[in-house]
């Protein structure tokens, strides 16, 4: 039990460190007087899910997640 308990501490970090850099590397929801503008309804804000922004999105989403699992289960082995 105490592999399992050091393995899943070192996963854990990892994925800490690996959520803090994603959420940096996100832009911010305001993108200024662009905005405004309507630049959003570029072509770049109509495909978001398909650029490198809409897969950090999904990539912050799974690593939040595994943040939620790993706290619980290494909760539950204290």
């Amino acid at each position: 039990m105490g592999v399992l308990r050091v393995i899943l501490t070192i996963l854990f970090c990892i994925d800490c460190i690996a959520l803090t850099v994603f959420v940096l590397m996100q832009e911010g929801k305001s993108q200024g007087l662009g905005s405004i503008a309507g630049a959003a309804e570029s072509y770049w804000g109509k495909n978001k899910g398909r650029s490198m922004e809409g897969g950090l999105v999904k990539l912050t989403t799974i690593l939040g997640v595994l943040f939620f699992v790993f706290s619980l289960v290494l909760n539950m082995m204290n």
